[in-house]
Order: structure tokens, then C-alpha cells, then sequence
């Protein structure tokens, strides 16, 4: 199947606004050539805004096409500016997946918002390094504030807010807030049971828990063996069951192991399913645990009074985090992570040398965040967030935030209303899980479509040749039904793979998204799907 929108962008509509000739200042940071070059830019990327849907969204290069176009060493003289940005509309462009583009529906959105742009802007026009507060006060005030203001509009418990006795520190990503709290739930743990015991150490999570936590486990030194995953199923909508977590524990405290950490999820990667957090705190809490919330996608929309029942529970936890930089119209990076014991996360991550010392450290009336975080360089991210939150304030945030969830129901409403197609996962947010039902793969079957359905998703025995062989058909029609499309170049969506079914993902959040770019998606879907399904061999659905 051919494409099926025109690519083809007039080759000087981006470059309009470059004009010739170079640099005129040999000071890399002269304040007229910046504005002369600056401006430029600000127009490329308008320019690639305005244009950015008649680009295929996911990129169609090919492994190493780069490398091709691009020179064996950098240039021994200046170029210009128009040089360059010439070099990127040819070069770069065409190998960009175009995360920003209104028919990008795959992985998660990572919105992007005018604010949010001018924020990062201004952070890397000052460029200051704001490890403690010394080295930029502004920089560490500006961060505690806006985090309150998060927490408020989050209706966090006080507990988790500075005006409390908790507190909030931007880190890069979720991967980084997840290891910081579990280096400072182990090192708590470790403290009482002395650091021989680490291999007694146990972590636990569901099988839907994002792969950042292995990572962090490896890194934080918890033995392999001890890192539990707890099952999901299907008919609980993939959450993480309570009662079955408390068996797991019982079962390692037995052994003479030692549970320190459970990560509770709210919008699950494949499914954007959530952990009944009250129960799973409960739980923990029996055992002295720290609870660490994920809801690096979903945390946006409990800004919003009708989404902030998905968060009850949070009061147990000792964390909680979410991206800004997915689904809060903030430019990555920026992951939201609350604790209620900060002291837990800077006695484990603190420095003190010699160089470091000040009289303001040395007060205890300030935040030195570089004892909250990884690394001790910290970039002023805080502003960006600043921007958005006082350019669009939270009533209109949450406007912006509802389109998206409308958006997603009316895809939904799409998909029920087509017998072909089936949502695998009840729709929590702005994701859509679905995938061309089994009775329309199976259409030559002499079974109902109920019963074909019911033999592939409840036969108590999955592993007979004749369910395994109809399972594999489906999911391999729905995944050829994924890359036809992301093929096309026309919209991008990703795949999971959950309780054996391979399922498309329609995660709407891209911030240039309207509701005719969602009803044009659903075009694209089943013209894809009715070519595919035609094209089934009749031999294979007997």
C-alpha cells in the first residue's frame, strides 16, 4: 500500500527566513549575532511547526543513512549559520520520528507547550549549574515553590510539601526518582540490619512495573534473586493484586529475607492500568516498607478533580512522581518526585567537600538539591514548569488535558462500534489498547465469535496446538496491522504485548492533536485492517 498523505514540503518554506552570510563577531557569545542567529532558529522551528504534519511521523531512513550524508570530520573553518540550518532541513529533518506531530499516537505523548519552549529557552540562556543554593538562589527558591504549587494542584498530602514537612525536587526522568528512593529505602534499612544484610534485601513490583525499576535494583545492589514480580491478569485489568503481594512477602520474611521497597503504579506503560494504592500501602506498611508511586504518565490528569480519585491512597506512600515533560505541555526533561522524608534521600545522596562549603549550607535554612538527585550538576528546569503553569494557569491545563481524554473516547467509541476491532483493557485516560478481534481473524471459523474469543482468552489450556495456533494468527495480524500503518508514514502507534495479547496502542497527547486528526487515524486503521484481513491465506483461519 502506497502512502497515503504527500511528504513532499517546499524546499524553502522552513529556510524563508535564512538569509546568507556568517558570523560577524568572533565572541561565541556576542549579543547581536546571538539575537541575528536566535532569531533565525525561532523561525526555523515556527516554521517546522507549521509544517510538521505533512511529514511522515515516524522517520523512513535507514539504519546509517547519516553517515552517508554527513562529512568523515568536523570542518576546520566557520560555517554559517544559514549553513547549517540548511544541513539540518536536508539531513536532520528526514531521520526525526516527529514526536510533536498532531498524528503521533504511539509510546506516550511528550508534550510540548510556547511555554514550556521559552522556559528552556531562558534555563539554558542563563545556564546556570544549580547544585546548591549558593551557586544560584534563585534557581533552588524557584524549584521548592513551583513543586508546592504542583503538590496543591495534585491535592497531595501536606506531608509531601515543603509547607509540611516533606518536599519536591525535579530530577531528569522517572528512572532517576526511582533509584533515589530505593538507594534511600535500602540505606534505611541497611542502617538497622548493617550493610552485610544487603542480600537479604528484597524489592517488589508487578509485571506491568516499568523496566526502570530492574535497572535501578541492579544498580542499587539488591541481588537479582531478590526482585519479585508479582502477576497480573487480564480480568483484574492488569493491576497489581494486594493479596498476592502480601503471600510474597510472608513467604521471603519467612525465608529470613528482608522486604524494603514496592513500586505501585498509576498508568502502567502497556495499559496505562493502576494499582489500587490504598490496599498495596496498607500491605507495605505491615512490613515497614517504603512505597515508591509511579505515575510518570498519569500524574497530569489528577489535576484535574474528576481524575484525582486514581491517586487515593497516596497518603501511605513515602514517594510519589510523575513527567511533566509527558503530558503537562513541559519540554524534556522534567520528572516530579516527592518525598515525605527528605532527610531519607540526603542522607544517602549528600556530599561535603571542602570546595562546597558556604555559610548558607552551613545555616540548615536552605535546599541544597544536589543531596536530592544523582548527579551534582543540576540544570534550572524549574522554569520552564514556571512558565507553563503561570502562562496557562490550571483551569485551562486541564482543559487542554480533557481534549485529550475526549479525543481517546472518541476513538474508543470507533473501535466498539466496528465488530471488527475490540479495546482489550478498559481506557483509564487518554490511551486506547485495542486490536482486531480473534472472530474476524477466525471469520471462516464454524464457531461464534463468542466462542472463538473465549476459547483464545479463557481455555484453561492456552498451550493446546489448536488455541496456540489461532493466538499466534491473531497477534500476528494485529502486529502486521501496526507496522502497515506505521509504515504508511501516515500516524505512528506502538504495541505491548499483556496476558499473551498483542494489542495496539492509541495514546492521544501530542499537543497539535484535534479531533479531526483522530477520526482521520481511525480512517487510516481500517483501511489498513480491512487489506490485511482480506489477504489472510483461507488455510489459515480453518
Amino acid at each position: 500500500m502506497g502512502r497515503l498523505i504527500d511528504f513532499d514540503l517546499p524546499q524553502n518554506n522552513i529556510l524563508s527566513n535564512v538569509g546568507g552570510g556568517g558570523a560577524s563577531n568572533d565572541n561565541p557569545l556576542d549579543p547581536e549575532e546571538f539575537r541575528r542567529q536566535g532569531h533565525m532558529v525561532i523561525d526555523f522551528i515556527a516554521d517546522y511547526y507549521k509544517n510538521i504534519e505533512k511529514y511522515p511521523v515516524l522517520s523512513q531512513v535507514e539504519p546509517g543513512y547519516l553517515k552517508k550524508r554527513l562529512p568523515t570530520s568536523a570542518p576546520m573553518n566557520p560555517e554559517s549559520i544559514e549553513t547549517i540550518l540548511g544541513d539540518v532541513q536536508d539531513h536532520i529533518v528526514p531521520g526525526i520520528t516527529h514526536w510533536q506531530s498532531p498524528n503521533y499516537f504511539a509510546y506516550f505523548p511528550s508534550s510540548g507547550s510556547i511555554a514550556g519552549f521559552l522556559g528552556e529557552m531562558l534555563a539554558t540562556g542563563f545556564n546556570v549549574v544549580g547544585f546548591n543554593w549558593m551557586s544560584s538562589p534563585a534557581a533552588t527558591e524557584l524549584e521548592s515553590i513551583v513543586m508546592d504549587w504542583l503538590g496543591q494542584m495534585l491535592r497531595l498530602p501536606k506531608s509531601f510539601l515543603f509547607s509540611g514537612n516533606g518536599g519536591g525536587v525535579l530530577q531528569g526522568t522517572t528512572c532517576e526518582a526511582i533509584l533515589c528512593t530505593l538507594v534511600a529505602a535500602r540505606d534505611r534499612t541497611l542502617r538497622i540490619i548493617g550493610n552485610d544484610n544487603i542480600g537479604k534485601l528484597v524489592v517488589y513490583c508487578s509485571d506491568q512495573t516499568h523496566c526502570a525499576f530492574k535497572k535501578a535494583a541492579q544498580i542499587a545492589g539488591i541481588n537479582p534473586d531478590n526482585f519479585r514480580v508479582i502477576p497480573t491478569t487480564l480480568s483484574s485489568s492488569f493491576s497489581m493484586c494486594p493479596k498476592a503481594l502480601r503471600n510474597t512477602i510472608i513467604a521471603d520474611v519467612e525465608a529470613g529475607l528482608v522486604p524494603i521497597f514496592l513500586l505501585a503504579t498509576v498508568g502502567t506503560t502497556s495499559t496505562t492500568a493502576v494499582d489500587p494504592l490504598g490496599p498495596l500501602c496498607d500491605v507495605a506498611k505491615d512490613y515497614g516498607m517504603w512505597v515508591h508511586v509511579d505515575a510518570a504518565y498519569a500524574g497530569s490528569i489528577c489535576i484535574c478533580p474528576e481524575f484525582r480519585h486514581f491517586i487515593d491512597g497516596v497518603e501511605g506512600a513515602d514517594s510519589f512522581s510523575f513527567n511533566a515533560h509527558k503530558w503537562f505541555f513541559t519540554t524534556l526533561d522534567c520528572c516530579c518526585l516527592w518525598v515525605k522524608d527528605p532527610a531519607a534521600l540526603t542522607q544517602s545522596l549528600s556530599t561535603d567537600p571542602e570546595y562546597l562549603k558556604n555559610k548558607a549550607t552551613e545555616s540548615k535554612q536552605v535546599v541544597d538539591y544536589k543531596d536530592w538527585q544523582l548527579a551534582l550538576s543540576r540544570r534550572f528546569r524549574s522554569l520552564k514548569l514556571w512558565l507553563v503553569l503561570r502562562s496557562y494557569g490550571v483551569e485551562k491545563l486541564r482543559g487542554f488535558l480533557r481534549s485529550h481524554v475526549k479525543m481517546a473516547k472518541v476513538f474508543q467509541g470507533f473501535v466498539e462500534a466496528d465488530n471488527r476491532f475490540e479495546v482489550v483493557v478498559p481506557r483509564n485516560f487518554a490511551n486506547v489498547c485495542f486490536r482486531i478481534t480473534p472472530s474476524a481473524v477466525m471469520s471462516s471459523s464454524t464457531k461464534s465469535s463468542n466462542g472463538v474469543l473465549g476459547e483464545i482468552t479463557n481455555s484453561n489450556d492456552i498451550s493446546s496446538p489448536r488455541t496456540k495456533t489461532k493466538v499466534g494468527l491473531v497477534n500476528e495480524v494485529n502486529q502486521k496491522l501496526m507496522e502497515s500503518i506505521n509504515g504508511s508514514g501516515g500516524i505512528y502507534m506502538t504495541h505491548s504485548v499483556v496476558g499473551g495479547i498483542y494489542l495496539l496502542r492509541f495514546a492521544v497527547g501530542a499537543t497539535l492533536t484535534q479531533e479531526s486528526h483522530v477520526i482521520e487515524a481511525w480512517n487510516v486503521v481500517k483501511q489498513h485492517a480491512h487489506a490485511i484481513l482480506n489477504s489472510i491465506p483461507t488455510t489459515h483461519s480453518q
